[in-house]
This record gives structure tokens, sequence and C-alpha cells, in this order.
């Protein structure tokens, strides 16, 4: 089975028909998903177009309208929470004017023209009585940035070297020859566009050939296309959406002489606010009382061929730096979401959290991230190698350091980054270990892996159902869950996710059997081969676990120079009873002798430091800088000095 956060573009379809064109355009066909959000009764096709991994949906038989596509895309986000770009490909009627010489088989793609987002929402429902017709919205939310400039990337390309829809076509209907009678270009012959007064009988079930005919009064006629036009064409402009078909050739005239309408559809305005994407209609029919369902099939081939020209102008590190779309709907939807979706911190809630484990990592992470200066750990963060670390999925960062190097602040300053960085961004989860020697009571191998386990919980919206039924098995019989159990739930919750980073400080101080260290680290390795964690950990520099870490990215803590002059010039104004701004000499030898000394450790600057403070005067400083005790040596006798 495929795991759902591994997709990235979100493709819709509103018919049948849409949906087996767009299945016939897969480069390759995946499992369906793994698992899918609760209350979600839609079915997927998951699968690659070029370089990106697919997720399509159809609306069930028999159902239409904007309603149903907005109910669809909410679904459909909820199950696949990594879904970046959205596309929706279907099959539309055409609104051809003076200006726009659209055909039957052509394709329309909404665009933004001047403060028109690319899509109109109008109401349809007095269109057939007494022509008249009142627009409900314009929507501003234009197609994301990635798509519209791949859009005009591929409208220039054609523009100079003729597309290759036709072909892509061709091949597809040659490898799946049971399509071909359906979805197939029909015979030119058979689009007719009729003068708007020509009406075709709403209860009269013969085609329009042999009830309307081809009579030239009744018909519009239109020169061939030569061969250095494009047949099919492109169509890019404004897309009105409504909950009923358009079957009236007067208002679709009306509307694209007002509006510079290109086609009608019945979708698009439901999904504008809950999935912002690009809307790809292939046309099916003119938009009046002559229907053409011998154009559908290829209508929606056309639009799928498309579609997948679109995507493969996308390179897939541009998606990846994409929001996932769940993050960027418009205000007022996400505020809904957002009731929705933020933890709301009840009884139930808590006590489930609580039982878990009682310990709370957040108040360390507080009190180590107010001991930082300001500046401190920004070589790490804007390094290669972190932003590396950051950008690509299952990467582990080993940061082994000396003692005092300023190994845990350097943590609590990631764990603040990635808090920031991911702060609304819910299908990112975040979880965090400080180990440390003097906790080892809490810190026993599922005491750690529980902590992981409780800190995604609580990013979640809800408690999900199998942490739910974990509590409920133990909580009658009082007992708690084996470390298996816990391994279990650790990797579902993850799955939730589309990333997961887990940060873990100074595992030397881990101090339990070497064989849980072992176990621990073998688990959280594994979890990060089937999940898309990434993993962050420091430790001293011990040999047993620089091995577990040794095919991992690799960086040294150590404390820099910038950072300790900062520190150092912090308290330099307060020796000698505050008399040093008189000597500025001594306070270039003081900033000289410590940096020296203290070879990157963090921890022995400050105790030199606190050394000096006791001098009474400058000759006494003086002989104190000659005799600094240096490097790992040094902070031991420095720190035994101090303790005495």
């Amino acid at each position: 089975m495929s795991n759902p956060n591994d997709y990235t573009v979100g493709w819709i379809c509103a018919i049948g028909t849409a949906h087996v064109a767009a299945q016939a355009f897969l480069d390759e066909e995946h499992e369906g998903p793994e698992y899918v959000s609760t209350n979600d009764n839609y079915s997927y096709q998951l699968g690659r177009v070029g370089k990106h991994n697919v997720v399509i949906a159809v609306l069930p038989d028999g159902e239409y309208g904007t309603s149903s596509a907005a109910s669809m895309a909410r679904d459909m986000l909820h199950s696949f929470p990594n879904v970046r770009i959205g596309l929706m490909v279907s099959i539309g009627g055409g609104a051809p004017s003076p200006n726009h010489d659209i055909r039957l088989g052509d394709i329309v793609v909404s665009a933004p023209r001047g403060e028109k987002g690319g899509v109109l929402q109008y109401d349809s429902g007095k269109t057939i009585q007494d022509r008249t017709f009142v627009t409900k919205g314009l929507f501003n939310q234009r197609p994301p940035i990635i798509l519209r400039a791949a859009m005009n990337g591929l409208k220039a390309e054609y523009e100079v070297k003729g597309h290759q829809l036709e072909d892509a076509i061709n091949n597809v209907l040659q490898k799946n020859p049971r399509l071909q009678k359906k979805y197939e270009r029909p015979d030119p012959n058979t689009d007719r566009l009729y003068q708007s007064g020509v009406v075709h009988p709403q209860n009269d079930s013969s085609s329009c050939a042999v009830f309307c005919g081809d009579d030239i009064s009744k018909l519009i006629l239109r020169p061939g296309r030569t061969d250095h036009e494009d047949n099919p064409a492109i169509h890019y402009g404004l897309i009105a959406s409504a909950n009923q078909l358009m079957k009236d050739a007067s208002v679709r005239d009306r509307l694209a002489a007002e509006m510079d309408v290109l086609c009608f559809e019945m979708e698009a305005a439901g999904l504008m606010s809950h999935f912002p994407c690009l809307v790809i209609r292939g046309i099916c029919d003119y938009s009046d009382s002559h229907k053409n369902n011998e154009w559908q099939g290829y209508a929606a081939m056309v639009a799928a061929a498309y579609a997948k020209d679109i995507l493969c102008r996308i390179r897939p590190n541009r998606v990846e730096a994409e929001k996932c779309i769940i993050n960027i709907l418009s205000a007022d939807v996400q505020e809904g979401v957002d009731k929705l979706l933020h933890v709301q911190h009840d009884h139930e809630h808590d006590t489930v959290l609580d039982w878990l484990t009682p310990i709370d990592y957040g108040p360390l992470q507080s009190d180590f991230l107010n001991r930082h200066k300001e500046g401190t750990g920004q070589w790490l963060l804007n390094s290669k190698t972190f932003q590396m670390w950051l950008s690509t999925a299952k990467q582990t960062l080993f940061c082994p350091g000396n003692p005092g190097a300023g190994k845990t602040i350097m943590t609590s300053i990631v764990v603040d980054y990635l808090g920031m960085k991911f702060e609304n961004d819910i299908s990112v989860g975040i979880a965090f270990l400080y180990c440390n020697f003097q906790r080892q009571q809490e810190q026993k191998l599922a005491d750690l892996l529980a902590s992981l386990l409780k800190q995604l919980v609580q990013r979640r919206p809800s408690i999900p159902e199998n942490v739910k039924s974990l509590y409920g098995r133990h909580k009658e019989k009082r007992t708690r869950p084996s470390f298996d159990e816990i391994l279990k739930e650790l990797d579902s919750v993850a799955r939730l996710y589309s990333r997961v980073f887990i940060i873990i400080d100074a595992l030397d101080e881990y101090q339990a059997l070497v064989d849980d260290r072992r176990l621990f680290l073998r688990s959280i390795f594994n979890l990060q081969a089937h999940v898309h964690v990434n993993i962050f950990a420091t430790s001293r520099f011990i040999p047993e676990i620089e091995q577990q870490f040794e095919k991992c990215k690799r960086m040294e803590i150590r404390a820099q120079r910038d950072e300790i002059l900062r520190y150092l010039d912090g308290r330099i104004p307060h020796l000698l009873r505050s008399q040093m701004s008189k000597y500025h000499d001594l306070q270039d030898l003081i900033r000289r002798e410590v940096v020296k000394a203290v070879d990157g450790m963090f921890l022995l600057a400050q105790l030199h430091v606190d050394s000096l403070m006791s001098k009474p005067t400058v000759g006494d400083i003086k002989l104190a800088l000659r005799n600094l005790p240096k490097g790992i040596e040094g902070l031991d006798v420095t720190y035994e000095h101090a303790m005495k």
C-alpha cells in the first residue's frame, strides 16, 4: 500500500469520463493508500506523472456542483496532507465569441485577467426562465504562481513549436484500444455551432443532426484551421461556475460579452476557497441546448493531456518548496479549519496525554533557550549541511562536541527554529528529548519513546483513535503499554504527518545499558526508514555512539569565536569592580587569551571569566591570564576549582 504523505499533487475530476482519461495518462500506477482520514468516503487513484506523485479523485456517480467538489477537496487534503498543488481537470461548455474562436475539443484554462482570479461564480437559477443571470462572486484566489508560471512557459513553447497533444492522445489510445471508440476525436463535421436563436427542444431526445440539421442559415460558419494553427487550441481566461448546467445560448453570449467568459462548468467555484488550483476544461459542447455527448471522451482526453504537460514542466523540488494547500486556505475557511484542527485541551485529551507520560520537556526547552545570547547558533542554522538536512526528507544530522561546547543550548535553538518555521504547518510534527544523567528514573527506554509519541499526539487536531484504543485497553487493567505497543503507535502517529523532526540532545547522558541505547537508536532509525523522519542528535565524543551515526551527516558543535567574543564583551566591563573601561589594552588581552584557551568550549569561557571576577588588580588578572588552563584538561581543572 502507498503512504498518503508521499503525494504532492491533487488532481480532481468531475465525472467518470475525466477520471478514466486521467488514469490513462499516468506513467505509473500505485497501490491504494495505506489509510485515509476517518470520515473520508471518497475513492482515490494513485500514481506518477513525470516525476510527481499524484492522487486522483472523482465525484461519486450522480453528484455534481460546487458543494460536492468542495467536500471532496476537503477530504482529499485531510487524507493527503502533503498535497501542495492542485488541478481540476474535466470537461466543460465553451463560450465562443468574436474574440475567442473556441471549438469542440479545445481546452480552456483558468487564468487571471486584471482583478479576476480566473473563476466566476454566477447564479444560473433563472437562466432558462427569463434569460437573466446574477454573478455571485468573482474569486480573487488565483492559481498558485508555480502553476501559472508553468502555464505561461507551456504557452510560449506551444506558440513556437506547436503542441503534441494529439500525438499524446493517440499513443494512449494505442496502448488502451478499449478506449478508442469513446475517447478518440470525433468526426469534425459533428462540430456544429448553432445560431443563438436556434433552440433544441428540451424533451426531444433526437440528435441535433436529425432535428436541427445542417442548414447553414442555422449555423455560424467558421473556416477550417490551417496547418500553422493549433488544433485543438488552448484558450486562457475566465471560467464561469454554477450549480446547474448552462444550456442557454443567449445568456452564454451575454456573459461572454460582458465578463469575457470562455467556459461554463459546475465545480470550480466550490474549489477555489478550499483547493486553490488550476482549472483545465476540455470543451465538449457550446453551453447551449445542443448537447454533443460524442465529444465528451475526447474533451476529457485532451484536458488530461494538457494537465500532464503542465506537470512535466514543474521540477519536483519546486513543488516541495510550496506550502501544503491545507495550510494556505482563505482566511474564512482557515478560521473554520483552525477551530477544527487546533488542539482542544479538554479533560479526556489531557488525561490520555498524561497517561502516556507525565514528563514534559517544554519547561527545559524554555530554560535552555532563555540562556542563549542573541545571534548564537546562526552559524549552524545558516550552514549548507543544516539547510540540506532541513530540506531533505529522511536525513540524520549528528552533532558531537566536547563538554561545555554548547550542545544543549544549540539543541534548544534548533528546536525553536523548527517550531517557528513550521508553527502554522500542521502537517509537520516536531518532538524533542533532553537526556540528563541526573534524571535517569525518567529516561528509561519506554519513557523516551512515550515522550516522542506524546509530543506528536499533542500536535494533532485530536487524539488518534488508535492511541485512544491503547489507553482504553490499559485503563481498566491499570497497566502500562509495552515497548512494542508504544513503538507501534509512534509509527502510526508519525505517518499522519508529511514530515517529522526528532531532536535528541546529549545521548551520552542517556545512562541506560549500552544495549538499551542501541535499541533506542535502532528504533528511531527504523521509524525513519518507513516514515519521513529527520533526526538531529548531539553527544560528547563517545566511540560507541559515534559508530551508530557513522553513515550520517555530521557537524561538530563548537562555540564560535564571535560568539565567545560577544559573551566576553558583555562581562569584561564588570571586572575590576566595573573599572575596566580605563584599560583598553587589558580588555584586548583578555579576549585573546580566553578565546585561545577555551578551544570552542563555551562553558570554559564562563568559568574563566568567573575566576577573573575575583581578581582585585590589573597585575592579578594578567597573571591569571598567563596561567589559564586550556582545552579539555583545562575544563576539568577549572570546573573542580570552581566547585571548591
